[in-house]
């Protein structure tokens, strides 16, 4: 996911009100990250520490070490900072309901055109067949459907493929580069390959 998520400074802010609720180890800020934005964000620890450090050393956050668990609490100091800028906070959650839903409908956007592409592909195959069929001249002998079905598989298995691949790609990157893969979207993804997988039950049977 792009960095876009949160402004210049939005996420320092941000991470105060969440200490302001309760206090926290690192990976349950994270995780409280992920939650508050539907799973369409999941900051690394290599952005969450070093502005829990600057906090601290702002004196606005203290962290107590217990066993192997560091945790963070809010001071008097940054409780203050919040109070002055509730309205900055609320503009930041404002923004950042706004940016979820975009960048969901995005990830949804791309999933529904691939799922579209598949659908054409597999029109195009079927038709192709009906063609080939048509064309084959009656009497030929009862191995020529066999062979040309064949074929025909062999296409459908590198349409299939394709897809596949296609997906794995564009979701690896999306992964990669940040973003996170909310179960809105995968679900999408399994009623549309499910729906598909019905129309192409449908055709070899009619």
């Amino acid at each position: 996911m792009s960095p876009a998520v949160f402004s210049h400074g939005d996420l320092r802010l941000y991470l105060l009100s969440l200490l302001a609720e309760s206090p926290q180890h690192g990976y349950g800020i994270i995780q409280a990250l992920t939650d508050r934005t539907g799973g369409t964000y999941t900051p690394s620890a290599g952005t969450i520490y070093p502005r829990l450090a600057k906090l601290e050393e702002e004196g606005l956050v203290t962290k107590t070490i217990d066993g192997r668990t560091t945790i963070y609490a809010i001071t008097d100091a940054g409780r203050a900072e919040l109070a002055s800028r509730e309205d900055d906070l609320a503009g930041i959650e404002d923004d950042l309901a706004d940016s979820v839903r975009l960048i969901a409908n995005e990830v949804r956007q791309s999933v529904q055109e691939a799922m579209k592409s598949l659908r054409a592909d597999l029109a195009s195959a079927a038709n192709e067949e009906r063609k080939g069929s048509q064309s084959r001249p009656r009497g030929t002998g009862p191995d020529d459907p066999r062979v040309a079905s064949r074929e025909e598989l062999g296409r459908a298995d590198a349409v299939v493929n394709a897809f596949r691949a296609r997906i794995r790609s564009d979701l690896r990157t999306h992964v990669a580069r940040g973003g996170a893969l909310s179960a809105s979207v995968v679900s999408d993804l399994e009623d549309a390959l499910d729906a598909a997988a019905k129309a192409v039950t449908r055709a070899i049977k009619s």
